[in-house]
């Protein structure tokens, strides 16, 4: 392998905060590249941005690569979308509310 030159595709994607950014490189840390000794994947925030480097044996992998790895994006994108804000509301409505007590 090491004779094989490998070939690098780097993919900045940006999100509205960097918050929503470190979710998605959260979400997507978790899953292994199926062929790590042909795949190698990093990824990296900065900023609002995600980061993601692709080094692979083929282009072939790199195509294969890059379409999984933006399927996930999309559905992370999407998932924050419907249920991030909406979600951060509740929580901070929760936190700052009072507790009800009702006395019987």
């Amino acid at each position: 392998m090491s004779d094989t030159a490998w070939h690098t595709v780097t993919v900045r994607i940006p999100f509205t905060s960097n918050k929503h950014a470190t979710i998605a490189k959260q979400v997507i840390d978790v899953d292994a590249e199926l062929q790590k000794n042909a795949v190698k994947r990093t990824l990296v925030v900065e900023g609002d941005d995600l980061i993601a480097t692709f080094q692979t044996l083929t282009v072939r992998l790199a195509r294969i690569s890059i379409n999984g790895f933006l399927e996930s994006i999309d559905l992370v994108i999407r998932t924050i979308g419907e249920f991030g804000e909406v979600a951060e509301q509740k929580a901070t409505v929760t936190q700052t509310s009072e507790p009800k007590v009702e006395a019987k």
